[in-house]
């Protein structure tokens, strides 16, 4: 299918593909004409016929002949194609055509050993490479042999033609496999690429609506706590679970567009919010030293931060989380770390969630690594990116 750029609608696309057997009636005359045009070197055999210079017997074998000669030859070289004969079947055949090849041209004179080229082209074309490159040049001698009786001179010169087009045949035939493995690949390519688009807006929606609809449920359990004894508060947080759920919908058109890129401000900001509406005492920097942070890198430690959070409020049960960013010089050169602490008990699963897999995954885009586990007094998760430049070991926000 192609678009059709006016419209915008796609319509049955008409391109014929090399190296692929006929679909329909159309691509079948075309791939016809295209081995028609290949049979201009029957017209001396044809001349040869008509002019007359053989009795009645000879003419009547000769036409039979060149008709089943150019029968056997269409259909050894169209059906390989599509759907090729087997090996056993396409040597009987090519002896067929040897057999006619050597008997027409030895009893009918010069004009036959057109033929040959026929034959050299069928070896290109059917054979594997390695027989093709040794039933090639035998055709060519065998050609050579055969017009010693009727002309030596026309014979050395078809020599040549026939060497030539026989190895342009085999050329051919590597062009047309290497398109074809182009087009296998490039559709390799295409479903690897719509798989890990897929990926990412897996990732996104998981990230993005993980960490707003826990925040949305911790605010209507607060709003229906308050709700009998100071509906003013309780009306604050609904008009919060309002505004939350207002940004978690620009957030997933966002991702869905591919255009969004979280910002580390924005998360550290929306993380104090967090952690205090569910009762946990933060300690959150107040602005993020990003000196030497590409975008990647700085959208992967958002997201790192706001998977962490969403997992204290609602896996953790912590009283406490601790938020650092820090930049660190290591032994693979400098880094932006991040580090978030809590002092729950953690989750109850037994190994690494789609979030944290997905985390791993962005870090590693970025050039970064992740770090999770129980620490001594709860859970730490550790990410880490590289910058640009050199900075003063544990300085930071």
């Amino acid at each position: 299918m192609t678009e059709d750029p006016r419209t915008g609608t796609h319509r049955p696309e008409h391109r014929m593909w090399v190296g692929q057997p006929p679909r329909n009636r159309r691509d079948l005359l075309i791939k016809l004409l295209w081995i028609g045009v290949w049979l201009v070197f029957l017209s001396s055999p044809l001349q040869d016929l008509i002019s007359g210079d053989h009795g009645t017997g000879a003419t009547v074998a000769g036409s039979v002949g060149l008709t089943a000669f150019v029968g056997f030859y269409l259909t050894l070289v169209f059906r390989n194609m599509g759907r090729p004969f087997s090996a056993r079947a396409v040597i009987v055949l090519l002896a067929v055509l040897c057999v006619l090849a050597v008997v027409l041209a030895g009893t009918l004179g010069t004009p036959w050993l057109g033929l040959f080229v026929y034959l050299s082209v069928a070896c290109g074309a059917t054979l594997p490479l390695r027989a093709a490159y040794w039933a090639i040049p035998a055709s060519a001698a065998l050609m050579y042999l055969v017009g010693l009786y009727a002309g030596e001179d026309q014979a050395v010169g078809l020599v040549v033609l026939v060497l030539l087009i026989g190895f342009a045949m085999t050329g051919i035939r590597q062009l047309v496999r290497t398109t074809v493995e182009l087009r296998e690949a490039r559709a390799t390519v295409a479903q690897l690429a719509a798989n890990e688009e897929r990926l990412r807006l897996a990732r996104d929606l998981h990230d993005l609506l993980g960490h707003s609809l826990s925040l949305i449920t911790l605010k209507s359990e607060l709003a229906g706590r308050m709700l009998p004894g100071d509906p003013a508060k309780a009306a604050q947080q609904v008009a919060d679970i309002e505004q939350v759920s207002r940004q978690a919908l620009v957030d997933v058109r966002e991702a869905v567009t591919g255009y969004r890129r979280p910002r580390l401000a924005a998360e550290l900001a929306g993380t104090r919010v967090a952690l205090t509406a569910a009762g946990v005492t933060a300690e959150v920097p107040a602005e993020p030293d990003l000196t030497g942070v590409g975008e990647d890198a700085e959208s992967a430690l958002a997201w790192a931060l706001r998977e962490a959070v969403t997992n204290v409020v609602r896996h953790s049960g912590a009283d406490r989380c601790v938020v650092q960013l820090l930049h660190r010089q290591t032994l693979d050169g400098p880094h932006l770390e991040l580090s978030v602490e809590d002092n729950g008990s953690g989750g109850s699963g037994k190994g690494p969630g789609n979030g944290l897999t997905g985390l791993a995954e962005r870090l590693e885009k970025a050039g970064g690594t992740l770090e999770a586990g129980r620490a001594r007094r709860g859970f730490r998760l550790v990410a880490r990116v590289p910058t640009a430049t050199s900075v003063d070991v544990g300085s930071g926000a």
